[in-house]
């Protein structure tokens, strides 16, 4: 089954710099995570604070569910971390 993104929560863990968002998979909820190197990759120009990091989020969000959907169909279960490599 497919993904689907109907959620437009994200959140920034500065803890583990990171972007945290969902997609569900019928009623299965998937956590994702985002590497503040994966948003910084994909917009050179973003800073590396929450608003910075929720900005570039925001403004590359397709790009970001397309490589989520591309790590959730290699099959691995639970929460799934996207990584720089991963934007592809």
């Amino acid at each position: 089954m497919a993904l689907n993104f109907p959620n437009l929560s994200r959140s920034f863990d500065s803890r583990k710099r990171c972007v945290r968002f969902w997609a569900h998979d019928a009623s299965l909820e998937v956590p994702f995570f985002v590497e503040a190197d994966a948003l910084t990759r994909i917009d050179p120009d973003a800073t590396a604070d929450e608003p910075g990091m929720l900005s570039s989020f925001d403004l590359n969000r397709d790009l970001i569910c397309a490589a989520a959907e591309r790590a959730y169909a290699r099959g691995r279960r639970g929460s799934y971390t996207l990584s720089a490599a991963d934007m592809n």
